[in-house]
């Protein structure tokens, strides 16, 4: 099953300040993270943040939110992003079903966000190098599961290669520069 453009629609999951510094590998998703939404935009995908309570756990990293001139996150409550009324009603607003998830924690948010979406009708498209964990088994164990209930899983680089459809086009060059340079510099 292809990813298209025109029925894409990415989600980052509590990418937040105090969240943020006890995940695994968190450099490594940060930098992910970013090369992802700056493609994203290139091609013109939206994109929804959401923040699991920002008094306690603070904002979204400013590394995130700074990619954008006007950056609003939805605040949730519910491990769950489509659990909380706002967000489903966003998403269900938007007429896209392919739903790209990224953030943290891949066995809580991200685990039952994918679960209610399958549940909804949505495709969750899980990017195994955009989301982890505190604990990289319980990561490992929480892929496994969403594939098994039919999440597609991908990675940042191929996820934007395959929207990005044909070579040579403007925004397909612009989306492999930017490869490069976060890749193979």
């Amino acid at each position: 099953m292809r990813i298209s453009r025109d029925d894409a629609i990415a989600v980052i999951v509590d990418v937040q300040q105090n969240n943020l510094p006890g995940i695994h590998d968190s450099a490594r998703l940060k930098e992910n993270l970013i090369t992802l939404i700056r493609g994203l935009q290139i091609l013109n995908i939206p994109v929804i943040a959401l923040e699991q309570e920002p008094q306690r756990l603070g904002n979204t990293i400013p590394e995130i939110s700074g990619l954008y001139d006007r950056f609003n996150a939805v605040e949730k409550i519910t491990y769950s992003c489509y659990r909380d009324p706002d967000f489903a009603d966003l998403l269900d607003s938007t007429g896209r079903q392919k739903v790209i998830l990224v953030g943290i924690e891949a066995h809580i948010g991200i685990l039952q966000t994918s679960l209610d979406l399958l549940e909804n009708g949505y495709q969750p498209v899980l990017l195994d190098d955009g989301v982890s964990s505190r604990r990289e088994y319980d990561k490992v164990i929480a892929m496994k599961r969403m594939r098994r209930e039919g999440a597609i899983i991908s990675t940042c680089e191929s996820l934007l290669y395959e929207l990005s459809v044909v070579a040579g086009t403007e925004k397909a060059d612009a989306v492999s520069r930017l490869i490069q340079q976060t890749y193979f510099a």
